[in-house]
Parts: structure tokens; C-alpha cells; sequence
């Protein structure tokens, strides 16, 4: 450094150039320790004013520039001399890093740089934020009536960057830094200034409050509710307020954070219910108002009061009014509970429909967009709402005003019409096509509007055919209701009165034995595997020959001795015919088939029969019982007695005696043929 202020007195500028060279490799070695050093208090102004001999570039006086026009403020004494050697360092690496070498340096300085910055920030406000006299001073000054307006401005800009680099603390700090400025009555300072006249100093009070909402918006909403609204009303009346810079939009961003509705607890719904109560007469109040020029006198008598018209609310610019909408569709959004309570009750529906009035074709969008906001949320009350007021005569007026142009009201208008028809919204499409179709005809070209007839069409045929259908189905369900009638009087009835077949079915059939056993099943030549039914089962004896009437005769003889003549003589008559029935039908059923001879058809008789077997022969029974003949009963009885009487043998023997002479004869006779029904009724098979 000496020797450049010896170049620099004796104007060399080659020396000089050189050390410029020099000064700048050595920043770009890029080392922590070497930037400690040359930062210091004592070189950093040598270092400026060697970088100010840049061979490739004219010579700039830096140093005049930092040692005079580079003033530093001290709204409030800083007693510390660290703070202040930290926050002129901060400066003047900043400006080296801005101004004197912008494309000298690579991405691993600059980095190394912002870190130094970085770090001298915290430092800086630590030192600052645990001296707790310079913040009661501060706060102090802010409060005092009698402080300047001068004086106040720099206070304000003051703690707006004091606000602003506590983002260089960690997070916890940084939060307990924020609570302690509230616990001082910073909101209360804000809302002082958003009430000055100075438009900057809003501006600045308005980043103060953005800065508090990144942090933590609960902060500001409980602060809110503690003040029953006031710092809120001024943010909707700064809202409605052109500043000329813009600064509308600031003011509908916080709004939105402090409305939002993913954020839960009471001090939301508080905040909610003091904006729908209070403030939204006064934004509507805003449009209708804007709206008077281009409307009828009826819109300021239907208007909601709020400040009473004034001739601002009138000339409000178009922007604003812009961001209404905004607010609204995000109020539709988030609190549709609101819908039915606060915008169909105080037509605010047709009072933001005004907007289609405006010359600003951006305007008549945003009035668009926030009926279609509004039925996406497919609300039949709503609806219905829209029909009963024919609310969408303004929009489909300004399509049809716009005619054929492709713009941004033609596509807005074309997707609110392809959503109805897409989600089929039967009201507002019946209500669409039956009212405003003779405006529509002209644009059936357009696929969306032709594609919304087709809808229509459709929707009517399917009433008709549902009507129809409805009737079919009437009559169906009555012829239903009548069968179901038939069949429950059917079961309820007595089977005996309600049948009358069932007096003419045969009784079961007595067996041989004197027993009688009824069939479970019927209807089938062939039964299989119901051994429960078939254990005590015992085929009737069939009589078909000579030695087949003996053979039953020995059969009977034997049950007469085991059963005394008592009983006998009181077995009821309806038995005894049931049995003649038997053997008759038997006799009748055998009579019909072709037998070649006694022998053959006494060993067809006298084969084993299987389970099955006997199980076929049950059906056939009850099926050719009722056939008798009256003649060949009568015989069958006189011989049966007679063969009872005169026969000693047992049924046993008679059965053996006729399956010997079965055997000797088995060659010489042919059994029944394969196809004859009658052996099939016997043998099962």
C-alpha cells in the first residue's frame, strides 16, 4: 500500500496498472484469511483505491465517491463501535463486489463475498436485537407526536431494514426477534403510517407487514382480532386506493394470507366473519359505482352503501378493480359457505355482472371468470339462483357484442359454455339453450356452441325416454305386485281346498307286508344313492304267472300267522283296496308286456335286485297304480285266498322251488328284450 500511494503521487501510471493487477489476483485467490485482511478498517480504502486503475476501463474516483456523497444515517445512536465497523465493511465489500470489479470475478468469489455480507448482517442485528435501550429508543421516537415528519420517514425505512436483514438469523431467532418487535408496537406504528399521505412511506409500512406474514401470519392475525379490525380495514381501504405504483397488489396479497382458509382456528373465522360484515359493501360498492357512467340510475339505489359514492370510488382505475375480482373468486374458493349468505342475498352476483358494461375487455373477463368460479362449486341453489335472475343475459349480450373476434372474452365465454355442457349442469344448459338460443344460432359453427345443442338434444330425449320408461316400469311393478299376490294366497290357502288334483292322487301303496311306504320321489325311471329312504324298502311282489301267485300266496300265509286275527280283522277297508289296487295294477302293467314264457319271466322275477333297482320300481308303481280292471281284481282275490288256505310252504320255499326250475330252463328260454319298456320299469335299468 505504500508503494502504491508513492506511484499514485508521482503519477505512474504503468506502476499503477501493475498494481491493479496484483490487488486483483490476490482477491481472486479467493482465500477467507487474505479477505480479513485487505476488509479491514485500515487497507479496505487503499485496496478501492488501487482497483481504481483498471487498464481496460477509464479511471473512476471511488473514494471520492464513498468519502463524500455516501452519507451513513444514524437515526439512532449506535454505541457500539463492532456494529458500526461491521455495517460500514458490509457497504463497502458490497459496493466493491457491485461496481468497481462486476466481471472481474468468478462465481466462487462472489459466493465468498455474499457470505462475508451474509455474515456481517447477523452480527450486526444480534448485536442490536440483545441491546434492548437502542430498540425502546427506536420505538420511542416512532410513537412520538412531536417527531418530524423527516425524522419519522428515516425511522420507518430504518426498521424496514432492520426488518428485512433479520433473514440472516436462524429461524428460531428470527421469530423471537419478530415477537419482540409486536410486544414494542410495531403493528400499531403500521397502521399509523398506512394512514400518512406520503405514498412511499405506505409502500414501505406495506413490505414491513409482508415480511411479518412470511414469517408467521398468525402473528398478524391475532393481532387483528385483538384490534377488532382496524389495521385490517385500512388494508381493504388502501386496497380500493390508487397510489399510482401499483401498490394495490400488495395490499390484495396480504388480504389473501389473512383470509386463507388452509389455516385453521378461531382467529380466521374471526377474521372472515369481520370482511364478509364489514368490508365487502364497500369493494361492491366500488364496482357498482365504477359502473354508473356506462349504466342506469338503478345501479347507485341497489348499490350496498359504504362510503357514500364518492367520486374516487367512480374513477377508480381499472386495475383495481381487476384485483376485486380476484379477491371475490378467491373468496368463492375458500369460503363457499359465504356464497349463499353474503353474495345471493345482496345481489352481489348482478352488481359484479356490471362489469360487462366496461370498455376493458380484461374487466369483462375477470366478470366472467367469476361466474364460472362460481359454478364449478355445482351448487343447485346457486343455479337456480343464475335462472331466476336470467344472470346470464350480460355475458352471452357481450358475446354476441364481440362478434366474431378470436380473443380473450370469445374463449372465456367458449370454455364457461363447454364446462356446463362437459359436467352436464342440466339447469343452466336447459336454461342456456331455451333462452339465449336465438342469439347463439349464429356462432353453431363454433364446435363448443354446436357441441352445447347437441347436449340439449340429447337431454331431452333422455326425459322423454326416462318418462316413458317410468310408466313402463309402473305398470310392471302393479303386474308384479298382482303375481305376488296370486302366490301368496296360493301358500296361504289350504292345500286340499286349493288343489283339486290332490283328491284324485292315489294313496301310497301297501306293501306285501301290510306296510305302507310312500315314495319321496317321483317323476323319474331311474333314482340313484338314497340309501335313508331305501333301507326298510321292500319291492312289491309282482304276479305274473302261476308260480308267481303261489310263491305270494306262501308270502302272505306266513304274515297272517305272525300278525293275530284281531288286528287283521281292523285294518282299515281304505288299506285292503289299496292293496287290491297294487296287485291289479301290477298284474295290468305285466299283462301289456310280451313274456316268451312262465320260465323266463320267473327268472326275470326271481334275479337279485340291486338298490337301485328297487328304487325304480317305486315310481312306476305310483304312476300305474291307478290302472285297474275290475274283472282281473276280483280273480286275483279268490285265488289268493284259496292259495292261502290250502298251501302249507313258506314263501321261501316257493321262491327256491321257482328259481330251480329257473334254472333248468334258462337256456331254453330268452329273456325279455332290451328296448321292452316293461323290463325297464322292473329292473330299473
Amino acid at each position: 500500500m505504500d508503494l502504491f500511494k508513492v506511484c499514485e503521487d508521482l503519477e505512474n501510471v504503468d506502476g499503477l496498472h501493475l498494481i491493479f493487477k496484483i490487488i486483483r489476483g490476490i482477491i481472486l485467490l479467493n482465500s477467507p484469511q487474505i479477505f480479513e485482511k485487505i476488509f479491514g478498517d485500515d487497507l479496505i480504502m487503499d485496496i478501492i483505491g488501487c482497483l481504481e486503475y483498471d487498464p481496460e476501463v477509464p479511471h473512476v474516483h471511488h473514494r471520492d465517491f464513498i468519502k463524500d456523497h455516501v452519507v451513513f444515517k444514524e437515526v439512532i445512536p449506535i454505541k457500539d463501535p463492532v456494529v458500526l465497523s461491521k455495517i460500514h465493511q458490509t457497504y463497502r465489500v458490497g459496493y466493491l463486489k457491485d461496481v468497481i470489479l462486476p466481471r472481474g470475478f468468478d462465481e466462487a468469489v462472489v459466493a465468498n463475498l455474499n457470505s462475508i455480507i451474509h455474515s456481517n448482517n447477523s452480527i450486526v442485528i444480534s448485536l442490536l436485537k440483545v441491546d434492548n435501550t437502542f430498540i425502546k429508543e427506536l420505538f420511542v421516537k416512532l410513537k412520538s407526536p412531536t417527531t418530524t415528519i423527516e425524522s419519522k420517514k428515516n425511522l420507518v425505512h430504518f426498521l424496514h431494514e432492520f426488518c428485512t436483514l433479520s433473514k440472516s438469523l436462524q429461524m428460531v431467532q428470527q421469530l423471537q426477534l419478530f415477537r419482540d418487535l409486536v410486544s414494542e408496537g410495531i403493528f400499531d406504528i403500521i397502521a399509523d403510517i398506512l394512514q400518512s399521505e406520503d405514498k412511499k412511506l405506505v409502500l414501505t409500512g406495506t413490505d414491513i407487514l409482508i415480511l411479518f406474514l412470511n414469517q408467521d401470519p398468525n402473528i398478524l392475525r391475532s393481532h387483528v382480532t385483538r384490534q377488532d379490525g382496524v389495521l385490517f380495514g385500512l388494508l381493504v381501504k388502501n386496497m380500493l386506493t390508487d397510489f399510482g405504483d401499483d401498490m394495490h397488489c400488495q395490499f390484495l396479497e396480504i388480504l389473501r394470507s389473512l383470509l386463507d382458509s388452509y389455516t385453521s382456528g378461531l382467529q380466521r373465522d374471526t377474521i372472515v366473519e369481520i370482511f364478509y360484515e364489514k368490508h365487502l359493501g364497500s369493494i361492491i360498492d366500488v364496482i357498482t359505482s365504477s359502473c354508473l357512467s356506462n349504466g342506469d340510475g338503478q345501479i347507485g339505489s341497489n348499490s350496498i352503501s359504504a362510503d357514500g359514492g364518492s367520486v374516487n370510488q367512480i374513477r377508480v382505475k381499472p386495475e383495481i378493480l381487476l384485483n376485486i375480482c380476484d379477491l371475490l373468486c378467491f373468496c368463492v374458493l375458500h369460503h363457499p359457505y359465504r356464497i349463499k349468505c353474503n353474495f345471493l342475498l345482496n345481489n352481489v352476483i348482478d352488481k359484479i355482472l356490471y362489469l360487462t358494461r366496461r370498455r376493458e375487455k380484461y374487466l369483462v373477463v375477470a366478470a366472467v371468470r367469476f361466474v364460472r368460479t362460481l359454478i364449478s362449486r355445482s351448487d343447485d341453489h346457486l343455479m337456480h339462483h343464475f335462472v331466476k335472475n336470467n344472470l346470464f343475459k350480460p355475458i352471452v349480450d357481450a358475446f354476441v357484442a364481440n362478434g366474431d373476434c378470436y380473443n380473450l372474452l370469445n374463449s372465456v365465454v367458449l370454455e364457461l359454455f363447454e364446462y356446463i355442457r362437459k359436467e352436464n349442469l342440466k339447469v343452466l344448459l336447459r336454461y342456456l339453450v331455451d333462452t339465449f338460443w336465438n342469439q347463439l344460432a349464429k356462432f353453431e359453427s363454433l364446435p363448443s356452441i354446436h357441441a352445447l345443442k347437441v347436449k340439449y338434444d340429447q337431454s331431452l330425449e333422455s326425459a322423454g325416454t326416462r318418462s316413458t320408461g317410468s310408466l313402463l316400469d309402473q305398470r310392471k311393478r302393479i303386474d308384479e305386485r298382482a303375481l305376488d299376490k296370486e302366490e301368496e294366497d296360493y301358500f296361504n290357502e289350504d292345500s286340499d281346498e286349493e288343489d283339486p288334483t290332490s283328491a284324485q292322487k292315489p294313496q301310497p301303496p301297501v306293501l306285501a307286508n301290510g306296510s305302507s311306504h310312500p315314495s319321496p320321489r317321483s317323476g323319474g325311471l331311474v333314482d340313484y344313492d338314497d340309501d335313508e329312504d331305501d333301507e326298510d324298502y321292500r319291492p312289491p311282489v309282482k304276479k305274473t304267472t302261476k308260480d308267481e301267485d303261489e310263491g305270494v300266496a306262501e308270502f302272505r300265509l306266513k304274515r297272517s300267522k305272525e300278525e293275530p286275527e284281531l288286528k287283521m280283522s281292523q285294518r282299515p277297508k281304505k288299506i285292503l283296496k289299496t292293496r287290491d289296487g297294487v296287485f291289479a295294477a301290477l298284474c295290468s302293467t305285466l299283462s301289456q308286456a310280451v313274456i316268451p314264457g312262465k320260465k323266463a319271466a320267473t327268472a326275470a322275477f326271481n334275479n337279485p335286485q340291486s338298490d337301485a333297482e328297487k328304487n325304480s320300481v317305486e315310481p312306476v308303481v305310483e304312476e300305474k297304480g291307478s290302472i285297474s280292471s275290475s274283472d282281473e281284481s276280483k280273480k286275483e282275490m279268490e285265488n289268493h285266498r284259496n292259495n292261502e288256505e290250502a298251501s302249507p310252504k313258506s314263501l321261501t320255499d316257493g321262491l327256491n322251488d321257482t328259481a330251480t326250475d329257473n334254472g333248468q330252463q334258462r337256456d331254453d328260454c330268452r329273456l325279455l328284450s332290451t328296448k321292452s319298456s316293461t323290463e325297464m320299469a322292473v329292473n330299473g335299468s
